[in-house]
């Protein structure tokens, strides 16, 4: 048994004896993983709360179902960007009881968090109609 990395079967497409596609083939190539852009995280759980209070884990739950399962915000980041934003003054949090009787942090939207929400969400549609706009050039 090897102890490598796993190989994949390489395929080449040829044409008049010129090498023009050279493809790897395996599920397990694809990370399914995305990386965020700075700030992303903490415009989702923005969004996500805008909808009702919710505690960390169904944000987290929240955000993974409305994107398909592309996007899973472990606890290691979700906490973190909850707290900032707690600190900045664009949500509160206070105890309750959760959907399975645990105690949990509820966290809510602000009024600033609501302006702040609207602020990004404008500065992210601007930045990703740029983005396309390069993306479609000849």
């Amino acid at each position: 048994m090897s102890s490598g990395p796993p190989t994949y079967p390489l395929h080449f497409y040829t044409k008049r004896r010129i090498v023009t596609l050279v493809e790897a083939q395996g599920d397990h190539l694809a990370n399914p993983n995305l990386d965020l852009p700075q700030g992303t995280l903490g415009l989702l759980i923005l969004k996500a709360l805008s909808l009702q209070p919710m505690h960390g884990w169904a944000i987290s739950e929240r955000i993974h179902q409305v994107t398909r399962t592309a996007l899973t915000i472990p606890q290691g980041s979700l906490y973190p960007a909850l707290h900032k934003l707690e600190r900045r003054g664009w949500v509160r949090a206070e105890w309750g009881v959760s959907e399975n009787n645990r105690k949990a942090k509820y966290y809510q939207l602000t009024r600033a968090g609501r302006k702040q929400l609207v602020a990004e969400s404008e500065d992210w549609a601007r930045l990703t109609a740029a983005v396309a706009l390069v993306l479609d050039m000849g």
